[in-house]
């Protein structure tokens, strides 16, 4: 691990003694392959010995959706916890005082979502100090990450924390790169771009792809993409997760402070020991989660407005509505009459490819 770690830090100093310009993008791209490989083998040890890889806190995925707090120690992740949930986290004024990760749930809008209060990360996390790498790989099975700083320390633990969930491969409030990749049995690297580049070319990608030992490929390009999303794409392993900037304390800040803390982008502000803004956090997750509500509405009996079934906005078709309720229900499916904006009459007769919206209301007509 040692060795890596060396290895790691070497390649960072180059990097910031090499000047970055067109003549050493090549150098520099290829600098990025190689770390990317070692912070990978650091997640994930080769070694035979008992050493697993870097295993996240057991606990059982339960609910609709699952939201992680991050934050350095003593940010109020824990107050935060105890006034959201009204499960006990254990609070007090020194560092570190949750040491494992503390689960609580949260009823709102009729979705059940799973919080987790995660223990402190320090500087360093992805490199294995403290718990760090458990902490970021249950952080990686969040839907939504909620970042807390405190609003008396100054903003670059923003920065400190981004720079650590960015090295275990979380990408925060970014879309997956707009590139195709795609191995092939021969011909070389063939690379195509549909708009001018600033920062690839087929210099730069043969060299980050002979780094990973791929000799044939396809790389096209639909937008100026850098060193960073090629690697991102041939690793695979990344993971796009929304994320809200929790600004905890304001109760202790000016209120001119407070208007600079504003121009933050995916920004809350709460005081959690006082209550302040609680409701605009929750509202602000259930608008980053995406969720979708839909109404179910037995044959002869009113829709059922207590207990809708929660799909993702990206799987909304009515075979995902039934996958959700069971998995047998598909195999029985005839059609589905649906109430709401997704359809243009009330009620409508729809097949189960039918996209819904939220607050639709459902019945599932079954084969006899």
């Amino acid at each position: 691990m040692a060795t890596v770690m060396q290895k790691i830090k070497d390649i960072e100093d180059e990097m910031a003694r090499t000047q970055k310009n067109k003549a050493t993008a090549h150098h520099l791209g290829l600098l990025k392959a190689k770390l990317a490989k070692l912070r990978r083998e650091l997640l994930t040890p080769t070694s035979k010995g008992g050493g697993g890889a870097g295993e996240g806190f057991d606990v059982t995925k339960s609910g609709d959706a699952r939201v992680g707090l991050v934050g350095f120690p003593s940010v109020g992740k824990s107050t935060l916890l105890n006034k959201l949930t009204g499960t006990f986290s254990e609070v007090a004024s020194y560092e570190f005082t949750t040491l494992t990760c503390i689960p609580g749930v949260i009823m709102y809008k009729g979705a059940k979502i799973q919080l987790l209060d995660l223990p402190g990360i320090i500087e360093g996390a992805k490199d294995g100090k403290g718990r760090g790498r458990q902490v970021i790989s249950t952080a990686r099975t969040c839907n939504v990450i909620l970042i807390v700083l405190d609003a008396i320390k100054p903003i670059t633990h923003k920065r400190l924390i981004e720079k650590e969930l960015e090295g275990f491969g979380i990408r925060l409030n970014k879309t997956p790169p707009n590139l195709t990749f795609r191995r092939k049995d021969k011909g070389g690297i063939n690379f195509t771009s549909t708009v001018t580049n600033t920062h690839l070319d087929l210099d730069t990608v043969k060299a980050i792809c002979s780094e990973y030992r791929i000799h044939n490929a396809d790389v096209s390009l639909r937008y100026d993409a850098t060193a960073d999303d090629l690697i991102d794409v041939i690793e695979g392993s990344r993971i796009y997760t929304p994320c809200v900037y929790v600004v905890n304390k304001i109760d202790q800040i000016t209120l001119e402070e407070l208007e600079i803390l504003d121009k933050l982008p995916h920004y809350c502000p709460v005081s959690a020991h006082l209550e302040w803004n609680l409701d605009g956090l929750l509202e602000k997750v259930w608008e980053y989660l995406d969720l979708v509500r839909i109404y179910t509405k037995p044959k002869g009996l009113n829709p059922d407005y207590e207990d809708p079934v929660i799909v993702s906005s990206k799987k909304k078709t009515v075979e995902d509505f039934c996958d959700r309720i069971h998995k047998d229900m598909v195999k029985q499916f005839k059609y589905a009459l649906v109430w709401g904006s997704s359809v243009k009459h009330k009620p409508q007769r729809v097949g189960k490819e039918h996209e819904l919206d939220d607050e639709d209301v459902v019945q599932i007509i079954k084969k006899i």
